[in-house]
């Protein structure tokens, strides 16, 4: 089984006030200083409805409130209703939403930025994976590829989409976290240096089987693969932390990509990094002969 969650992190409409404006929560981890200013699409029965998220301009805070990083309670989503009766016209409680960002574009160096490459990238991963095992043959185990959802809120869709198929092996694709930026005390993170353009992540430690991890790194250096290691001293953020502990346990192993800025409207990849990562998948997925040679 190999997964890529498209779920993104969103917002949630909780509070519709008596002037009509919206309030919400946030459905995963954001950093609540990207939201004054943002235009949101709010998920609705009727459609998509576009608003804006407000709080008192600049001259018109107190000097101690223009230091302080905003919080829910004091943001709002503004469609332009009227007053309640014409936003609940529209907004139900419980709506989603997420920021309103244009479609991937091309930067320098072969970068692109985008919303949600966390992890729509992961999802495009194991579906051009599978393209890439058909075209080079061989196969020798049943491949399910899936996109999980609610990953962000708990690898919900990792637990029972690992449940239904009763993977002997599982591997994860997500994102991780680019190092190659100003401000980042390495050691303070306790991370490898990560670059853009340097390869895949391949992840290692306790949520991961070890032979498989060998095994990746194997096929990577066979095939003249770029990668970059990544330790985990505990369970991952990703669905590898559901895939591992699914029924009586999978062998599972977890490959990402570089990422600036996760979890913002402005998330950026690098194209050969995603090509590294659809061909280690590839390489790595014919290589697996039977669920024994994982067992330690």
């Amino acid at each position: 089984m190999i997964a890529g969650h498209i779920d993104e992190i969103g917002l949630q409409i909780s509070y519709i006030d008596e002037n009509g404006f919206l309030y919400f929560r946030g459905l995963g981890g954001w950093d609540m200083q990207v939201f004054p200013g943002q235009r949101v699409r709010i998920l609705t029965e009727l459609g998509i409805v576009l608003g804006v998220v407000g709080r008192p301009a600049i001259h018109l805070q107190e000097k101690e409130d223009r230091e302080k990083v905003a919080k829910y309670h004091n943001l709002w989503i503004d469609i332009g209703a009227k007053d309640q009766e014409d936003a609940e016209k529209l907004i139900n409680i419980g709506d989603g939403a997420v920021l309103d960002y244009g479609g991937p574009e091309e930067l320098l160096n072969d970068l692109m930025v985008g919303r949600g490459f966390d992890d729509r990238i992961g999802s495009f991963i194991v579906l051009e994976g599978m393209r890439r095992v058909s075209e080079l043959g061989g196969l020798k185990a049943s491949l399910f590829s899936v996109a999980t959802v609610q990953e962000e809120i708990g690898t919900l869709g990792a637990i029972t989409s690992s449940f239904g198929i009763k993977p002997h092996v599982g591997i994860a694709v997500d994102v991780g976290f680019a190092t190659d930026t100003p401000g980042l005390k390495k050691a303070k993170l306790r991370c490898n240096d990560i670059k853009m353009g340097g390869g895949p992540l391949i992840a290692t430690g306790p949520n991961i089987n070890p032979v498989l991890f060998k095994l990746i790194v194997d096929t990577a250096n066979a095939f003249g693969i770029p990668y970059q290691v990544v330790a985990w001293e505990r369970q991952t953020g990703t669905d590898a932390r559901a895939m591992q502990i699914s029924r009586s346990g999978v062998a599972t192993g977890l490959i990402s990509i570089p990422n600036r800025y996760m979890h913002s409207p402005g998330e950026i990849v690098h194209t050969e990094d995603v090509e590294n990562v659809i061909e280690l998948f590839a390489r790595v997925i014919l290589a697996i002969d039977n669920y024994e040679q994982f067992i330690i």
